[in-house]
């Protein structure tokens, strides 16, 4: 199955890599379910399919995390995004999965000097004063080099690995192949839409492969922090930056992991804890553009307590209705609002959901109670990301997913106050919250808003009105004609219909294959050429097609079983 699902020789190579990777880990089975094990049988390989202890003894969670490591970096990336999704995932998965590093042995400046040069258009050391060749930084997609401007500035140069899109196309469209495979023959993992997943990581690798798409988004970021000289975003020198290549200012200050550094250099962790906050809430609810993985190694510390941001491939985006939307749902966790939780939740659900038929009155009981145990605590008591980890939790068991855009929000949510208690243990996250939100609300039904969304409504309105006449128009000759047709689609009755058409050609088939038989029995008493056994000609045949007609049906019967 495997085989023709890879088709190319192209990746065969690759995928053979990718199941002995999970041959190794213990997912053998997973392996022979999908067809990989044909792959490997092809190319000669033989197959042991025994879990080595270290490997038996590991959790799931953790065998996993571990295969994603070696199978490299388009692999390492997806765990990353499978990271975000917390509604599809349990918190386990969720923090085995969040130990991914994004690291990878660095590639020796030579083999990267061609290419820089060629994006420089001239060679680096002319391009720069100075230029260090022992790289900041080697990551699974690019490497991070130091230099120096002729006008003095300090900059990084972020280089992306020479040749690495090829290996990522090829390793994105294996996951798509998987994706479908997963969804044909493995219907246990529905729930986690593999298809959707992997159009979204597809989506955002490639936005990541493009440097310059970074430094646009950086740059929008800084735009929105222009009036806030607390927070700080490098400026990208766009002369030299480009799809592979980003230029952009050095930043000299402490990582957001150096928290003894802190402490020694006298900067206040209460302060920087609040000014964190304010940046990724500004960010969410009054910008609809964040950063979408604020976790310590994106961040540094600099001197009064001033905060920088950098690695801008993950951006998150939220129009003002989902902002409005994320506001409201906050506001009714804190006010004990079950209803407006329930029904926004009910909204938010993806349309190829497979909970799409959850019983909306067993999920307002499960949100009533939750909102329940809060009722009365004060803001500061409250956790932010642990309600919204237990709202998320709900989603699971209902089977609902959340929209990629509200999944990578409630990530950067529960770790923005995991950074925050880090810095300050009385960090109040929900309390940090309670003024955007209460703009966010306001914004929403200001005069200017209202007069917004009513001319975009009347302005649609007048489209329809002014468009009325020529489609009655269309309309009426359509039916002056006799091509006026109207469809009515049941789905329950296209299921059953869908299903005779499926047994009337299942007893024709049986039918004719009987035929043939009792057809075969007769033309075997008549003397002829013998060609096999000394059965005749048109007895021979007509043993194939009973044989064919027989293996077809009983094909059928077992794939509508599995369906």
């Amino acid at each position: 199955m495997f085989w023709q699902a890879v088709g190319a020789a192209r990746d065969l190579s690759r995928a053979q890599d990718i199941a002995g990777v999970l041959i190794r880990y213990g997912f053998g089975d997973m392996v022979r379910r999908l067809g990989m094990a044909d792959a490997l049988g092809k190319a000669g390989k033989v197959l042991h399919w025994q879990v080595p202890d270290e490997f038996a003894r590991l959790e799931p969670a953790a065998r996993a995390r571990r295969a994603l490591e070696d199978l490299g970096p388009t692999f390492v990336k997806l765990g990353q995004i499978l990271a975000t999704r917390v509604d599809l995932f349990a918190p386990e998965w969720i923090d085995e999965l969040s130990k991914l590093q994004d690291a990878a042995p660095a590639v020796p400046f030579e083999a990267v000097r061609a290419q820089l040069t060629e994006d420089l258009g001239e060679a680096p050391e002319t391009a720069f004063a100075e230029l260090n060749t022992e790289p900041l930084a080697a990551a699974s997609l690019a490497q991070v080099y130091r230099a120096t401007l002729h006008d003095g500035r300090e900059v990084v140069l972020k280089v992306r690995r020479p040749g690495i899109r090829p290996t990522v196309e090829a390793d994105l469209r294996l996951l798509t192949r998987l994706a479908e495979i997963i969804d044909a023959d493995m219907p246990e993992l529905h729930r986690y839409h593999p298809q959707a997943v992997v159009r979204e990581f597809a989506v955002s690798l490639r936005r990541e492969l493009d440097f310059a798409a970074e430094g646009r988004s950086a740059e929008r970021i800084r735009s929105h922090f222009a009036d806030h000289a607390d927070i700080v975003i490098p400026a990208i020198h766009w002369q030299w930056s480009g799809e592979r290549l980003n230029v952009q200012d050095y930043i000299a200050g402490i990582p957001g992991r150096n928290l003894a550094a802190v402490d020694a250099t006298g900067l206040d962790r209460r302060q920087l804890a609040r000014r964190g906050a304010e940046a990724v809430l500004k960010m969410t609810l009054e910008d609809g553009f964040f950063h979408a993985d604020p976790h310590p190694g994106n961040v540094f510390y600099l001197p009064g307590n001033r905060i920088a941001f950098i690695d801008f491939g993950m951006v998150g985006r939220l129009s003002e209705a989902r902002r409005y939307e994320v506001a409201s749902l906050m506001h009714g966790l804190v006010s004990g609002d079950s209803e407006t939780v329930a029904n926004i939740l009910l909204d938010w659900r993806d349309s190829e959901d497979l909970g799409a038929d959850t019983d909306p009155a067993r999920l307002h009981n499960e949100i009533d109670t939750f909102v329940d145990q809060y009722k009365g605590v004060p803001l500061k008591r409250l956790s932010l990301s642990g309600m919204l980890a237990d709202l998320v939790a709900i989603l699971r068991d209902n089977r609902l997913t959340l929209p990629a855009d509200l999944a990578l929000l409630i990530k950067a949510f529960i770790s923005l106050e995991g950074m925050g208690r880090q810095l300050d243990p009385d960090f109040d996250m929900a309390g940090e919250a309670a003024p955007y939100l209460e703009r966010t609300m306001i914004a929403h039904q200001s005069p200017a808003a209202l007069a917004r969304r009513g001319w975009r409504a009347a302005r649609g309105a007048a489209d329809l009105l002014t468009g009325l006449p020529q489609d009655l128009s269309q309309l009426l000759r359509a039916a002056k004609r006799g091509k006026l047709r109207v469809e009515v689609e049941v789905l329950p009755l296209k299921h059953f219909g869908d299903r005779i058409d499926r047994a009337v050609s299942r007893l024709t088939v049986g039918i004719v294959t009987a035929a043939l038989i009792i057809g075969t029995s007769i033309v075997m008493t008549v003397a002829g050429d013998g060609l096999l056994a000394g059965l005749s000609t048109y007895a021979l045949l007509g043993f194939l097609g009973a044989v064919i007609g027989g293996v077809w049906l009983l094909l059928s019967i077992r794939r509508s079983n599995k369906e």
